[in-house]
């Protein structure tokens, strides 16, 4: 069998290269994206300069849970107007073809990353005598609240349209969520044509890798009966 040519191979490595790209920016498009984490609305499941994957999948074949951590687009100006970067024009191009194929993780400044509390036709209050959450009147266990952090400070009770979610950040004294957006066009809701996907795992740094919640948490997190 003879080697391939030093031609031949200079000839086919474009190819290659679009391919590759092809099939990362599909990957992306359709199935998995990745994203940074800028803040600690999310801490301690999510740490400043996680890199996340997120599953879309999960938001075009499956409805959103309840304990779900997902990523969407920033609904009706939660995060304001984003700074303008600093970087050299070059350089921004570049980094933006980059996200774009999927290389470089999305810096997120046009998304958010909460957990879903309450999703479409849920009745969602804070708090009741022991002051839980609860969804449709019955007290939710919240392992995943940041230490120290009540599951709430402001009293709320809000019903979800169909076609929304309520969410809010585990870090509930440092996450500018649903509860502070309540007099927006969405009052505080998230609509799912908004919702990227469902983060997936931590992919990076190494020490943080993880898998994280499918949404179990809130559909059996029912301790007591609420009165």
């Amino acid at each position: 069998m003879r080697a391939p040519k030093k031609g031949s191979l200079l000839r086919e490595l474009p190819i290659i290269i679009v391919a590759a790209l092809v099939v990362s920016v599909v990957v992306k498009t359709f199935l998995i994206h990745f994203f940074y984490i800028p803040s600690g609305s999310m801490e301690n499941t999510l740490q400043i300069g996680d890199r996340i994957a997120v599953n879309k999948l999960a938001s075009y074949f499956s409805d959103i849970k309840r304990g779900e951590v997902v990523v969407f687009r920033d609904p009706a100006g939660w995060l304001g107007a984003p700074a303008e970067s600093t970087d050299p024009k070059v350089i921004s191009t570049i980094k933006s073809g980059l996200v774009t194929v999927g290389v470089l993780p999305d810096p997120a400044k046009q998304y958010l990353i909460k957990r879903t509390i309450g999703v479409g036709g849920d009745t969602v209050k804070c708090c009741d005598a022991k002051g839980f959450l609860t969804v449709n009147g019955k007290s939710i266990n919240e392992p995943y609240i940041f230490t120290g952090n009540k599951p709430s400070d402001s009293d709320f009770k809000v019903t979800v349209p169909k076609g929304f979610i309520w969410v809010m950040g585990d870090h509930r004294g440092a996450s500018a969520d649903s509860r502070f957006h309540t007099d927006d066009i969405h009052k505080g809701m998230v609509p799912l044509s908004s919702v990227v996907g469902r983060a997936a795992f931590v992919v990076w740094p190494f020490n943080h890798v993880k898998f994280l919640s499918v949404g179990s948490d809130l559909s059996k997190v029912a301790v007591t009966k609420s009165k």
